[in-house]
């Protein structure tokens, strides 16, 4: 995440949080675009650079400043409707007898 310009210890960023432990319900953020941030804090955290050269490449030859969020339907879902477990609110669950929906 791209961090604040006003105080380097925040991200602009943004995270949704459901009360009574349900937990983040959404979660957004810009995105850093610049090539040399991004480098120096790879370097800064001992990162390896390889597995990370694809990231790299989207900034390297050409980036926007663009930003995104995603959306835990079924955490909202079991917030909204009181239920205690977040799997009980999958379509779709993948439990040891079924794999495949």
């Amino acid at each position: 995440m791209k961090r604040d310009l006003n105080d380097s210890q925040l991200a602009l960023a943004v995270d949704l949080l459901a009360p009574e432990g349900y937990g983040e319900i959404i979660g957004g953020g810009q995105r850093e675009d610049s090539l040399e941030k991004l480098e120096h804090r790879i370097e800064e955290h001992g990162l390896d650079k390889g597995p990370l050269e694809w990231y790299l490449d989207l900034r390297r030859y050409g980036s926007v400043p663009h930003a995104g969020f995603g959306m835990g339907i079924e955490r909202a879902l079991a917030w909204i409707a009181g239920i205690h477990h977040v799997r009980e609110t999958i379509a779709f669950p993948r439990l040891m007898d079924r794999l495949y929906p």
